[in-house]
């Protein structure tokens, strides 16, 4: 067995052991002198099995007295409710709230906790960089060419070629390629809907899908959503008979970072399927996990070519490449006249940067390095979060994606404390943007896909006073 292999199989048992609480809070842990006789191993492979526990903040070095498990992994706060949307409130858009959290956008003196982007830390800048001058070689007319209306074949290939992890049955032919997630789902709203239609989403739900579809007139229901398991089905059902379409992000929503369980999207597609009605999949997370194995989407389970499945690079590989796709099953033909309309083609050079990306390998080793990172990012805030903020404090636990949703004290209004954080080049999302309703007032989001430091904990800490002095 290798030596990577070994370190991350101790790693693992420990942890195993400190979930199950066989290894309880402030229990020394075995010398490193021990684990080596007990798995007959190099100290090397030991200390860096020690070392990724203490990355994760399970464990903790003690001068001269050893290894435990870390106090700071202690107290475990509860998880967020399941939200309750009335489905008949009367609407209240919070544009102006959005606005004010993003103009905030370029300036580089505030901690942006409120953006749902990964750090130019986390990407792999100077690789891509070099693709782009290899694209521009190989392509015709350096990339200013028009390319087919489906998108780069290489693209697509590659894109139908990675479906596998997923056990995904698609082609290159099943794939339109799209300027980002966003403009995937906009043609599928247009493709399935028009004004007046009612639409089902989850809630809390990213604003940008509100605005969307309140922009192309179509009427929201807010589903009933829990922060591990997403949608209650039993709430969608109920609705059936006046939807047109639903609109889930079924791996790691957000806000949320909720992931619905298999037999839940089975029996969606089901539902939706059995009634005509169009599945809008936004997956655009799903490649972020933090487990073993990725989360299947809704897709896996589409027999009938009801579900339109989307994603993009953008928030794995290169934001601004504004590179996404749909796979939108019997919708095909309607999504290619649409793109045809809306901007004949896609800009060819970075879907060629990107598919050469995943042609050898980069892309599959990045995003190991990228959950890593990620994960020990959200065990970060989750640690922080438990010491800095309010004992009521309810935190999310995704194991996926970059976004950590808080539900505060019912006397908190995070738009009303958002003036006072950015007082302090402060920014986060608050809950009100995510709901058409007036809701989610006491609640944030927090991205974790920031470079984690010390002057990143201190300001965690500085955005946790200023809650607990708004009690």
């Amino acid at each position: 067995m290798s030596k990577e292999v070994l370190y991350l199989k101790i790693a693992g048992t420990v942890e195993q052991q400190i979930a199950s609480e066989t290894l309880k809070v402030g229990d020394k842990l075995p010398s490193i002198r021990t684990v080596q006789k007990i798995y007959n191993v190099s100290l090397n492979t030991v200390k860096q099995a020690f070392l990724e526990l203490e990355s994760k903040s399970l464990i903790e070095s003690r001068p001269k007295s050893g290894y435990y498990v870390s106090n700071a992994y202690g107290r475990r706060l509860s998880i967020p409710d399941t939200s309750k949307p009335k489905l008949y409130d009367k609407e209240k858009h919070p544009e102006d709230l959005i606005t004010r959290v993003f103009d905030t956008l370029y300036y580089k003196d505030i901690t942006k906790f409120s953006l749902g982007v990964p750090a130019n830390g986390l990407l792999p800048i100077a690789k891509l960089n070099k693709g782009v001058i290899k694209a521009m070689r190989n392509l015709e007319g350096s990339g200013t060419a028009y390319e087919p209306v489906q998108g780069s074949v290489n693209l697509r290939r590659n894109i139908s070629r990675w479906s596998f992890v997923w056990a995904g049955q698609l082609t290159e032919n099943d794939v339109v390629t799209t300027s980002g997630a966003m403009n995937a789902l906009y043609n599928c709203f247009i493709a399935v809907t028009k004004p007046g239609d009612t639409i089902a989403l989850e809630s809390p739900i990213y604003f940008g899908i509100l605005q969307m579809a309140r922009e192309l007139g179509l009427k929201i229901i807010e589903l009933p959503t829990h922060p591990v398991t997403g949608i209650e089905i039993d709430a969608l059902k109920k609705i059936l008979p006046i939807i047109k379409a639903c609109c889930l992000v079924s791996n790691f929503n957000n806000p949320l970072g909720s992931c619905m369980p298999d037999e839940h999207k089975k029996e969606v597609v089901r539902l939706l399927t059995q009634h005509n009605i169009p599945l809008i999949e936004d997956d655009l997370y799903g490649d972020i996990f933090f487990g073993t194995t990725r989360p299947v989407p809704c897709k896996y389970y589409d027999e009938a070519g009801m579900v339109m499945w989307c994603g993009s690079f953008s928030k794995s590989l290169a934001p601004g490449y504004r590179v996404g796709w749909v796979a939108p099953g019997k919708f095909k033909e309607k999504i290619i006249r649409q793109k045809l309309l809306q901007t004949i083609s896609t800009p060819p050079l970075y879907q060629e940067v990107i598919s050469d990306f995943m042609e050898h390998g980069r892309y599959d080793h990045h995003l190991r390095t990228l959950r890593h990172k990620l994960y020990t990012n959200c065990l970060q805030y989750q640690r922080a979060i438990t010491d800095y903020f309010p004992e009521n404090t309810k935190v999310t636990q995704p194991q996926g994606g970059f976004v950590l949703w808080l539900e505060l004290d019912k006397r908190i209004d995070t738009a009303m404390l958002y003036n006072q954080a950015i007082k302090q080049n402060i920014s986060f999302a608050p809950g009100r943007m995510f709901t058409q309703h007036n809701q989610f007032n006491n609640c944030m989001r927090l991205n974790f896909g920031l470079k984690w430091d010390e002057k990143l904990e201190s300001d965690l800490k500085r955005l946790g006073k200023i809650v607990k002095n708004a009690l």
